[in-house]
């Protein structure tokens, strides 16, 4: 609902003049600056120089690279952390922008380490044993905006475990195997969703945009770990599961406890294209499927379930009130 909309209306239906107008909107607040504008800006504008900062570093080595030993690079790498480290320990009003800078720089420094030695691990070790030590760093900044950068670090790592654990199986239709490797990446998404979210924020310090990320990875991995099961040769277990997993958190995350518009919006898409995507599966599936005919109602379809969703995300959101 907009607030300046309904005072205008409100205004029109009982005929006030334009000084009486001016003086509904003043009180209302509309000539004043928001509320926690200026902090707000100041740690915006905080994060987004600490992240130039980091990319000026990594453009500055890597111009450089040729110059720099090993002992000299692995010297500039864990030199950069700690100073980052002990500036956002130091330093409380830029705790979370240094905490940000030296989250990267602990996936950089793995990077190095990785790169030099040649260890031959997996991509999605180095994710996540960059997860699991910048762990420490993100409970003691307890922020936003290193928890979500986080959440994607760890999310990765999931993706790439699920990925090295199938190989190109994955797109020749699913066996069991593949089946257990995708439920046990779905099942390690949905417990980081839990980690991040209101029961532990006390704890963690987590905000509402790290668990939105948390949200939206977890929906697009298992929607499309769902898909990879639908078009196989024959119909895995894994749709019909991811299609009453997403239609769960479509109802959880539609009560008044956990309701989030954002996140309830991410899980209803989810939820929208496993369905059309099982409706076009029906409808070509077979040697006598009409392809104009089934793509005329597979778009129908498509746009009547995505009106139909919308209003009820609206209907759901002034129902419950507010935003968290």
């Amino acid at each position: 609902m907009n607030l300046r909309l309904v005072l205008f209306e409100w205004a029109a239906g009982r005929g006030l003049d334009a000084r009486a107008s001016r003086r509904l909107q003043h009180l209302a607040g509309f000539g004043a600056e928001p509320g926690g504008l200026g902090p707000g800006l100041a740690r915006g504008f905080a994060v987004l120089a600490a992240a130039l900062a980091g990319f000026a570093l990594v453009m500055w080595v890597a111009a450089n690279w040729d110059t720099f030993g090993r002992g000299g690079r692995f010297a500039l790498a864990q030199g950069a952390l700690a100073v980052l480290g002990l500036g956002a320990w130091a330093w409380p009003a830029a705790r979370a922008p240094l905490g940000l800078a030296a989250l990267f720089a602990i996936g950089a420094l793995f990077a190095l380490f990785g790169q030099t030695y040649q260890t031959g691990a997996d991509p999605w070790q180095l994710f996540a044993l960059w997860a699991l030590l910048a762990l420490p760093l993100c409970f003691g900044v307890r922020s936003d905006v290193v928890w979500t950068p986080w959440v994607v670090v760890a999310m990765a790592g999931v993706s790439l475990w699920a990925s090295a654990h199938t190989g190109q199986r994955v797109w020749r239709g699913l066996d069991g195997a593949g089946t257990t490797v995708h439920l046990a990446a779905w099942a390690m998404s949905l417990l980081l969703v839990l980690a991040i979210g209101p029961a532990w924020r006390g704890r963690t310090g987590a905000g509402p945009w790290a668990l939105r990320t948390a949200i939206t990875l977890a929906a697009f991995g298992i929607t499309l770990s769902a898909l990879i099961g639908l078009f196989g040769d024959d119909v895995d277990p894994l749709y019909p599961l991811g299609l009453l997993l997403a239609g769960g958190a479509v109802w959880g995350l539609s009560q008044r406890v956990a309701f989030d518009v954002y996140a309830l919006s991410a899980v209803v898409l989810a939820f929208d294209a496993l369905l059309v995507c099982g409706l076009g599966r029906l409808l070509f599936d077979g040697a006598d499927a009409e392809p104009i005919s089934a793509s005329l109602l597979l778009s129908v379809a498509a746009a009547g379930l995505l009106a139909v969703s919308v209003r009820w995300v609206m209907r759901v959101f002034h129902r419950l009130g507010a935003v968290r």
